[in-house]
């Protein structure tokens, strides 16, 4: 079985992001998927005709959406970007490390995109071309949904050859629901047992990787050591000869003896020396692990700063404009206050007048 399905389909893009799905509850805001940036691919199956984005990681699949000629890639910022998926009835979010990665992302989404538009136009006129009595068919089931089918009243072959052709239409009809009903849970079983498999190959490609690894540095290990104990005991056979042939520690061979111990301890010494560096790597292989996992959660953080970012914002243009619509009516209202003191003025004036006046005829 896995074998024919790795020949069946085969990735064409990967890019590594961040995933995210939208809060089923909510419907706005994101739920993050994978811990850290996995690897998001597009594949295509040969003998369907179907492209689909697949992100895996562990024993979960994060993402499994087919795309469809309705799909659309939205960039909501320099490195997020989302899509709808209707099958799967959610929104899935990518967060990149540069706006590069999302552009290249999206290129490749709009050509998978148009790839699949004309895949399926190519695999509805072939359909159309291998069964054309299903196309016959069709006019005689929408006469059947409307209610109006044609009424023969009559009794001789007539009626018997109708009420045969209906006979076989409503059994190709019968048959053809079978077929699709069929192909239906066919495709749900697929689906999940390809979801189940691209999981053990991820795990399965880790394991191997990780024991490559392993036995690599291993059998370099053992090259060294066993290169390093022949020399011990290469030297150490010297110094027994010499010995030997001295048939006693005269001054010559003492000087030998001398010489060769002062190899064999430096060789000894580089020994050591060597074991610290391997031990010093293995050490550095943890730190990378956590520089990796820290520059993750760095690029975390930052994309949640970005979306803070972006909502405060959204929030000081809400401001800004509050405080212009505010300024707006202070004005307004400033106006309207001057233009009650300038009548008040007015009135107070024609008042003056008025009191002159009536002095003027007391007076007379």
């Amino acid at each position: 079985m896995y074998p024919s399905h790795r020949e069946r389909e085969q990735p064409i893009f990967s890019a590594r992001a961040h995933v995210f799905q939208i809060d089923p509850a909510t419907k706005r805001n994101w739920l993050p998927a994978s811990k850290h940036a996995v690897t998001v691919s597009f594949f295509y199956d040969a003998n369907r005709t179907v492209y689909r984005i697949i992100s895996v990681g562990g024993t979960k699949a994060f993402i499994n959406s087919t795309i469809t000629p309705n799909m659309t890639f939205t960039k909501t910022s320099q490195k997020f970007g989302q899509w709808a998926d209707s099958r799967a009835n959610t929104v899935y979010g990518l967060g990149f490390a540069t706006e590069q990665q999302l552009q290249q992302f999206s290129d490749q989404f709009k050509e998978v995109k148009e790839a699949a538009r004309l895949a399926r136009e190519k695999s509805q006129e072939k359909f159309e071309l291998i069964n054309p009595a299903l196309n016959i068919a069709a006019p005689q089931e929408l006469s059947e949904d409307r209610h109006s089918p044609p009424l023969l009243t009559v009794n001789g072959p007539e009626d018997k050859l109708f009420r045969s052709k209906s006979a076989d239409m409503e059994q190709l009809t019968s048959e053809k629901e079978r077929i699709k009903k069929m192909l239906s849970e066919g495709s749900i079983c697929e689906i999940n047992l390809e979801a189940e498999l691209f999981t053990l190959q991820h795990s399965n490609a880790k394991l191997v990787a990780a024991l490559h690894e392993a036995n690599t540095g291993v059998v370099e290990w053992k090259k060294q050591l066993a290169e390093y104990q022949e020399e011990t005991e290469r030297l150490r056979d010297q110094v027994a000869e010499l010995e030997a042939q001295s048939g006693g520690p005269g001054p010559s061979g003492s000087e030998t003896r001398d010489e060769l111990t002062q190899s064999l301890e430096e060789l000894e010494a580089l020994l050591k020396a060597k074991d610290e560096i391997i031990h010093n790597l293995h050490s550095r292989k943890s730190d990378i692990h956590e520089l990796e996992k820290e520059r993750e959660e760095a690029v975390q953080r930052l994309h949640d700063l970005e979306t803070r970012n972006a909502e405060l914002e959204r929030r000081v243009e809400s401001a800004e404009q509050t405080l212009a619509s505010t300024l707006e009516e202070r004005e307004q209202g400033q106006s309207e206050v001057q233009r009650v003191v300038d009548v008040l003025e007015v009135k107070i004036y024609d008042l003056n007048d008025l009191r002159q006046s009536l002095a003027k005829l007391i007076s007379k």
